[in-house]
C-alpha cells in the first residue's frame, strides 16, 4: 500500500507518540463499548462510506485504462459492501474496530487489488486543466487588496471555496456531475462567521506581527482546490520570505493530489524565469508525504518528508481528511494550522456545527 522505503514519525510530533498522538478525531467507541456488537457512531459511519459506493463504482466503470471495468466494478462495490455489513455484524472482523482510516483503506485496498489504481484521473485532469486557467486571475484579485490582514482572510477563504471540490462526500459528488463548482461564487457563499472553529482572527496577527520561516503543509485535493486555494496561499508565504514545503499523497486516492501531478501543475503555472506571476520559488519544495489515503496518520510519513519538516516553525494540515476527520486535535511542537471544509453531517453534528461550515484552528506554542 504505502511506499516500499521506510516510514518513518512526523519529526515535529511530541514523544513518547504513542501516548501523545492520536491520528482519528472522532472516536467511534469507547473501551467501555461491548467489542461484539457496533456502536451507533460506528454505524452512521460504516452507512456513510456505504453512500459513497454508487459514485466510486460509476467512477471505475468508466475507467477506460482496466480490461472490463464494468465487472471489475461491480465486484469492487460488491466486495466493499460485504465487507462493510461484516463491520456492522462484528466490529472486530476485517481488521476492526473500524476508524476512519481503516475504512478508507480497505476501500482503497479493494479497488487496487481489481486492477484500479486512480478512477478519478480524467476528472482530476479536467479540473486542474479548468483551474489553471483561472490562477492568474485569482492572484491578481488577492495582490489587489493592499490591507495585508484584509489580503490574508482572502486567501483563506479561497482555500475554503477550493476545499469544496471533494468527490469522497457523497452530496458533493452529485452537486458536481450535475453543474460542477464555480469558484469565485463558492469564496462569496462561505457560510457567515464565527465558524464552527474560528481562530482566524489569531492566525491573522501572529502572521501580521511576525512571519514564519518555514511552513510545511499537507495538501488535500486537485483543482480548484490545491491551484486556487493553496496555491495563491503558498505564494504569499514566498513572498513574505517564508520556505514552503508542500506534502503531497504519493498514491492516488479519491481526487487527492499527488506529488508527481503537483509537479506537473507548477510547471505548467511557473513563467520561463521559474517565477509563479512574479514570485521566485526557489524556495517552494515539493515532497512525497509517503500517504495514499485521503486521511493522514502523521506517525507514519516518508522520510523525505520528515528530512524536509525537521526545520519547520509552521504546520498546515488542509482539508478535511487531513485536518478534521485525523489530526483536529494533534498537538505539534511547533505553531499549527488546521483548516478545512465540513462537508459529511456526521462531522458538522460531532464539532456542532453546520454542513459546509468552516474550520481553521491554529495553536500556538510558545516559545
Amino acid at each position: 500500500m504505502e511506499s516500499d522505503s521506510e516510514m518513518v514519525a512526523f519529526p515535529l510530533l511530541p514523544i513518547p507518540i504513542e501516548s501523545n498522538y492520536r491520528a482519528c478525531t472522532i472516536p467511534y467507541r469507547f473501551p467501555s463499548d461491548n467489542p461484539r456488537k457496533a456502536t451507533p457512531t460506528e454505524i452512521s459511519w460504516i452507512d456513510l462510506f456505504s453512500n459513497s459506493i454508487p459514485s466510486f463504482k460509476d467512477r471505475a466503470e468508466s475507467d477506460t485504462s482496466v480490461p472490463d471495468a464494468p465487472v471489475r466494478a461491480e465486484k469492487f462495490a460488491k466486495r466493499y459492501e460485504e465487507i462493510l455489513e461484516e463491520l456492522k455484524k462484528d466490529p472486530e472482523s476485517n481488521g476492526g474496530p473500524p476508524d476512519c482510516i481503516s475504512l478508507c483503506r480497505i476501500r482503497e485496498l479493494i479497488l487496487r487489488e481489481l486492477g484500479f489504481r486512480d478512477i478519478f484521473k480524467k476528472v482530476k485532469d479536467e479540473e486542474n486543466a479548468k483551474a489553471i486557467t483561472l490562477f492568474p486571475e485569482v492572484v491578481r484579485l488577492s495582490d489587489d487588496i493592499e490591507d495585508e490582514g484584509k489580503r490574508i482572510e482572502n486567501l483563506i477563504r479561497g482555500i475554503f471555496a477550493g476545499n469544496i471540490f471533494d468527490l469522497g462526500s457523497a452530496q458533493l459528488a452529485e452537486v458536481f456531475s450535475k453543474d460542477g463548482m464555480s469558484f469565485l461564487a463558492s469564496c462569496q457563499n462561505l457560510v457567515p462567521r464565527p465558524w464552527v472553529i474560528d481562530d482566524l482572527d489569531n492566525f491573522q496577527a501572529r502572521w501580521l506581527k511576525k512571519p514564519w520561516k518555514k511552513a510545511v503543509i499537507f495538501v488535500d485535493n486537485s483543482g480548484a482546490d490545491i491551484i486556487l486555494g493553496i496555491l495563491p496561499f503558498a505564494r504569499e508565504m514566498l513572498r513574505r520570505g517564508m520556505q514552503v514545503v508542500l506534502a503531497a499523497n504519493e498514491l492516488p486516492s479519491i481526487n487527492d493530489v499527488t506529488y508527481t501531478e503537483l509537479a506537473e501543475i507548477l510547471s505548467k503555472l511557473k513563467d520561463e524565469n521559474g517565477q509563479l506571476m512574479g514570485v521566485d520559488t526557489s524556495n517552494l519544495l515539493i515532497a512525497n508525504s509517503g500517504n495514499d489515503l485521503p486521511v493522514i496518520d502523521l506517525s507514519r510519513v516518508s522520510q523525505e518528508v520528515a528530512y524536509l519538516s525537521t526545520d519547520a516553525d509552521l504546520v498546515i494540515l488542509e482539508g478535511m481528511g487531513r485536518g478534521i476527520e485525523t489530526n483536529l486535535y494533534a498537538q505539534f511542537k511547533c505553531d499549527s494550522l488546521k483548516i478545512g471544509m465540513v462537508k459529511h453531517p456526521e462531522v458538522a453534528q460531532f464539532l456542532g456545527g453546520r454542513l459546509y461550515d468552516c474550520v481553521i484552528k491554529y495553536n500556538e506554542v510558545q516559545s
